[in-house]
């Protein structure tokens, strides 16, 4: 096919030349130049087939691509609002319990507030017994009876916070 196009080209030349020496008017110059572009844009989509025709394929292939992407993103939104719906059931049934649970976390806490009144008003009893016998700390520190005579000053400051509090609870 080279050989009968090159072939082809040369005798058209050839022709132009003949033309040419005839002396032939300008609209014939035109023509040739028509005629040149022609052939050169033939050539040109020659060569250009095989490149085009993967381009087509190509672009078939997305086409078939881009058709299925809109059921992929409604699939994909749909999933993100399930997905979106559950969690906010899901902080509903949390809110819900803790609602529940905030009376009880308020009992707790009196409670705790309770034991560390208690407690702390305790070691502020046995502190001032413990410093205010000198004699009674050299005693205890030397046969080591510190815990011993702890347990006894908090038993003692418990009875006695005992007999007090009936007598508080009950105004004559």
């Amino acid at each position: 096919m080279h050989l009968r196009l090159q072939f082809g080209i040369s005798w058209y030349i050839k022709e132009i030349h003949q033309y040419i020496k005839k002396g032939e008017s300008q609209m014939d110059w035109l023509g040739l130049g028509v005629t040149i572009f022609g052939v050169a844009f033939l050539i040109l989509s020659i060569i250009l087939i095989k490149p085009l025709l993967n381009l087509a394929r190509v672009l078939s292939n997305l086409q078939k691509t881009t058709n299925k992407l809109p059921e992929q993103v409604e699939e994909l939104t749909n999933q993100a609002a399930d997905t979106l719906s559950t969690g906010h059931e899901t902080l509903h049934e949390v809110n819900k319990q803790v609602k529940e649970l905030t009376p009880i976390f308020h009992m707790v806490g009196g409670a705790s507030r309770a034991a560390n009144a208690a407690s702390s008003s305790m070691v502020n009893a046995v502190m001032s017994v413990q410093n205010s016998s000198t004699e009674g700390n050299v005693f205890t520190n030397k046969h080591h009876l510190e815990g011993i005579y702890g347990l006894a000053t908090i038993a003692y400051y418990a009875i006695k916070q005992s007999k007090k509090q009936p007598a508080a609870d009950n105004p004559k």
